[in-house]
């Protein structure tokens, strides 16, 4: 089934490319219109002056209207293009990831927490992570939601709730894309996002005083009477100019009251831009989901659209930015007192919309969010959404696969445990497929536990924590060794599980940084233990002594293995998990097969 979306990838890449050659024939078309206008407005001077100045001047001037539109026209077409191009990148990009390459997408790692019960042993953050195969986030705030989600398990309700409105973002692929277009222009940044909380959160310095309302509309009167009355002849330039000078250090003493409110918001203008597009976007379009609907009224407000009000700051910074070009900020800031006008709007604005704002990045980061969720059930028709069991400690899985190994290599098992203080045993030699068989696991119920789809055929689950001991290694900073970082994890997960949290663990290989003695002893204990606490999980050892605790527990402990078959000293692996403890290893034949002579 995933074939057919690399055709729908093809075939819209293909569309794409078809707009965009067309696109640029509109550009050409364009600029010989921009031509032709210039050289038809000086022509139809020039032939019409001779018949008075009315008509000369009415033509050029109609000619040079005609060349800003089609100079807008221009414009409208370039940012076309643009957006033409970024949907073809993103349409590209997830034909590489249908390939299994995504190496070039964002891999999270700065989300990655020093402590946590399960991200560096699942490889949720980092290189060839899931983090960087499903993302598909633009904003700061969304990346760090979509971490937030991958390590926080939702509540039951709100999991249906996003596996509910995964399901309808799923269908609508070409309007994820075109939200995904519009963020990949100019990211939004928390840094701009603390920029204009930071400023909300500073007290009015004009808008407010009963002087400055007053000087907002006297000033502009007076400079534009004293700029009438010379234009007009009334009076003359000896006495105009100092006036007009005058006026000038009034105006200019007054911008720099107004300079650091500028300097605040300076730059961010882009990245308004993008977040006026996206929310736009958001607003246009009919959802039919109540989660989706309850996310698009945070912008849709009935007095005005979230992307007007936006649209509106934007302008007045645009409006402020004109203080760059000195030969158009010169006379306004004289004769209108430009700064003090704009600041009165950018305060007006404050005051308007300070309890809304933080709301709207919000709301566009869970947006992007549910998005990813929504592209990630479109790549993977064959997978399938978790039903949330209301019993204890459930996990009945059905063709159960790794997401991070490609389809034509990935291996898929059925497994199935229920209820509390039941643990389950994997034995098994080495690379016969247990690390991998309790990631699959692990990603798979971490997915789950975010309302995402899961790679299996169908899969039941209670709502559990993953808490897992895969990966240990030592910090040369805290002078932690290997053995002593590993026995931290245990007693978090013996701490969680004394605390009747509700867990799923996933242990590998524990205690493997002492001697065998002191290992076996020290697994069989911390194994008995778990099961008198009511614990649930997984645990994977080549100890096959640990195996025979069925016998004792035969009601709590249930035993599987991967094996590996031989021939002619070379290992053949199947990685299909079996009932029972393992009868094949294969440490002596690897030892060999490195020159060790046994």
């Amino acid at each position: 089934m995933e074939n057919n979306r690399e055709a729908f990838y093809h075939q819209r890449i293909g569309e794409l490319k078809d707009a965009k050659t067309k696109q640029l024939s509109r550009k050409n078309q364009l600029a010989w219109f921009r031509f032709f206008a210039v050289i038809a407005a000086f022509a139809s001077a020039w032939f019409l002056w001779p018949y008075g100045i009315l008509p000369g001047l009415s033509s050029f001037i109609a000619f040079i209207g005609l060349f800003i539109y089609f100079l807008k026209q221009d414009i409208n077409n370039n940012e076309a293009i643009e957006n033409t191009e970024r949907l073809i990148a993103i349409n590209e990009s997830e034909l590489q990831v249908l390939d299994h390459y995504f190496l070039h997408l964002p891999d999270g790692s700065n989300h990655q927490a020093v402590i946590h019960p399960y991200t560096n042993d699942l490889d949720i953050f980092g290189r060839a992570s899931l983090y960087q195969y499903i993302n598909r986030t633009t904003s700061q705030q969304g990346n760090a939601l979509i971490a937030d989600w991958l390590m926080q398990p939702a509540s039951v309700i709100i999991i249906q709730e996003r596996q509910e409105a995964t399901k309808e973002l799923a269908t609508k692929t070409n309007w994820r894309h075109q939200l995904q277009a519009h963020g990949v222009a100019e990211p939004i940044t928390v840094a701009t996002e603390q920029k204009i909380g930071n400023w909300l959160k500073e007290e009015n310095k004009f808008i407010h005083k009963t002087g400055w309302k007053i000087l907002r509309i006297l000033l502009p009167a007076i400079s534009l009477t004293v700029l009438g009355l010379f234009l007009t002849s009334v009076i003359e330039a000896n006495r105009f100019l100092p006036a007009a000078i005058l006026l000038m250090i009034i105006a200019f003493s007054i911008s720099k009251l107004v300079l650091p409110a500028h300097y605040k918001l300076s730059k961010i203008a882009p990245e308004l831009e993008t977040l006026y597009n996206s929310i736009a976007w958001i607003e246009q379009h009919d959802f039919n989901n109540p989660y989706l609907v309850r996310l698009q009224k945070i912008f849709d407000q009935p007095e005005e659209k979230a992307s007007h009000k936006i649209k509106g700051l934007t302008q007045i910074l645009e409006r402020l930015d004109l203080r760059l070009n000195f030969i158009v900020f010169i006379p306004l800031n004289t004769f209108l007192f430009w700064d003090l006008q704009q600041v009165f709007a950018l305060e007006k604005w404050k005051d308007n919309n300070k309890q809304k704002i933080d709301h709207w990045f919000a709301g566009l980061a869970e947006m992007e969010a549910i998005s990813t969720l929504s592209n990630l059930t479109f790549n993977h028709p064959a997978w399938t959404f978790p039903v949330i069991s209301n019993e204890d400690a459930v996990f009945e899985s059905i063709e159960l696969g790794h997401p991070l190994i490609p389809a034509d290599k990935r291996v898929s098992n059925s497994f199935s445990t229920k209820g509390v203080n039941q643990l389950n045993l994997v034995t098994g030699s080495n690379m016969a497929g247990k690390s991998t068989f309790l990631r699959s696991i692990g990603v798979n119920m971490v997915l789950a536990m975010m309302g995402a789809p899961v790679c299996a055929n169908s899969l039941t689950l209670s709502p559990m924590k993953v808490m897992s001991s895969m990966r240990i290694s030592d910090n040369l900073e805290e002078s932690t060794s290997t053995f002593y970082a590993e026995l931290k994890k245990l007693k978090e997960i013996i701490e969680a599980v004394n605390r009747n949290e509700k867990v799923f663990l996933l242990l590998d290989e524990i205690l493997r940084g002492t001697n065998s003695a002191d290992r076996h002893i020290g697994s069989k204990s911390l194994i008995k233990q778990l099961i008198h606490h009511n614990a649930a999980g997984v645990l994977a050892t080549h100890d096959l002594e640990l195996a025979k605790l069925a016998t004792e527990y035969p009601a709590n402990i249930q035993n599987y293995h991967f094996d590996v078959q031989v021939a002619n000293d070379e290992l053949y692996f199947d990685y299909k998990l079996k009932r029972g403890i393992c009868q094949s290893m294969n440490a002596s034949i690897l030892m060999k097969k490195i020159g060790i002579e046994l």
